[in-house]
């Protein structure tokens, strides 16, 4: 199994270390990550999804604009734009890419987040919700002929889209720990993504979604996310970790900010238990900053020197890992860095693995 490495970008710089400033969207910033992340060798970059922040569609354009080969995940939530529309939006913004799209669908993981946009739905209702978007949402994309469709969230008469991704369809990531989740992941998930948890917790995940996707006939692969913390000792990567832990504390002590804890989160709450075991995971999962933001968001990482956070990716890799989600707490200057070792030496990693295999 060959592996990806998917980045992050974001409309401006703004960290759990480094403090916003400049213009919510940032041009020059959304230009310039973009095209280090091309540069730094990774196959696909992540644009989120907030409900009071810019919108990512726009900064998918303007990044994929910027940009000659690099691919684009972008993050969407149902619920608030028809999966008719949402499927020409989408199919539209593929072609403007030249085919370098994919979607990673959240279904929301926050009562109070969901309903700064008038969603009052619960969280098991929004996976439903989820479940019919992407169905309705590939209808209209495999469809020579105009079609109706009746469910619970959404209706259409005689849908039809004259546009369609240039891929034909675009990868499907979906993310969710919950039962739930799994169920939809089961069913519609190309690429299943979860946050950066212990080897025994993912593979524990992997095995569930894999008994999900069987009862549909369906394989999935698995990304799983990281904040790589590198050096070129040992030692130095974990002071780099302490010191990145001390500014995050600064930062959030200078703001006063009360971090919203996402109680119906299950992936949250495993990030949480997990930190509950300690500081440092597995040799090398380090949970500072997840314990510090109460698991709301990817926040575990992995320290060491590029050739031990590379053995690190390895192990997981083993369990069924075919992607990896990396962003530092520095962006542009991390993912540089992770392209200069980091990212080659896992590659020739498993390149040699395969080998042996073979």
């Amino acid at each position: 199994m060959s592996i990806q490495f998917i980045g992050m970008i974001g409309h401006r710089l703004n960290t759990e270390t480094i403090a916003a400033s400049g213009p919510v969207f940032d041009k020059d910033y959304i230009v310039q990550s973009a095209q280090a992340h091309e540069a730094a060798g990774f196959d696909r970059v992540l644009v989120g999804y907030w409900s009071d922040q810019p919108d990512g569609f726009l900064v998918t354009a303007l990044a994929g604009l910027s940009t000659a080969k690099l691919n684009f995940l972008l993050a969407h939530r149902p619920g608030f734009v028809a999966p008719t529309l949402a499927a020409r939006k989408l199919a539209s913004l593929d072609h403007l890419l030249d085919g370098r799209l994919a979607l990673h669908v959240i279904s929301g993981g926050s009562d109070p987040e969901q309903r700064k946009d008038g969603d009052w739905l619960d969280h098991d209702q929004r996976y439903t919700r989820s479940a019919e978007f992407l169905k309705v949402l590939r209808q209209v994309w495999s469809s020579d002929q105009p079609f109706d469709h009746q469910g619970t969230h959404y209706q259409a008469q005689q849908a039809f889209s004259a546009i369609k991704p240039v891929q034909g369809k675009l990868p499907i990531y979906f993310g969710g720990s919950s039962p739930a989740a799994l169920q939809v992941a089961g069913e519609h998930a190309d690429v299943y993504a979860l946050w950066g948890e212990s080897l025994a917790q993912t593979r524990e995940t992997i095995e569930r979604v894999r008994a999900e996707a069987a009862k549909h006939g369906r394989e999935v692969q698995f990304s799983v996310s990281f904040r790589p913390i590198i050096a070129d000792t040992e030692e130095a990567a974990w002071a780099k970790a302490e010191a990145i832990l001390q500014r995050a504390q600064e930062r959030i002590s200078s703001a006063g900010a009360v971090l919203p804890a996402k109680n119906e989160s299950v992936g949250a709450q495993r990030l949480r238990d997990i930190a509950a075991q300690g500081a440092v995971v597995d040799k090398r999962l380090w949970t500072g900053i997840a314990k510090l933001v109460g698991g709301g968001h990817n926040s575990t990482a992995l320290v060491g020197t590029p050739e031990q956070v590379a053995d690190a990716l390895l192990e997981y890799y083993d369990l069924g890992v075919t992607t990896f989600l990396v962003r530092g707490f520095d962006p542009i200057v991390d993912a540089t860095d992770y392209g200069r070792e980091l990212l080659p030496l896992t590659r020739a990693k498993v390149a040699a693995r395969q080998a042996q295999v073979a």
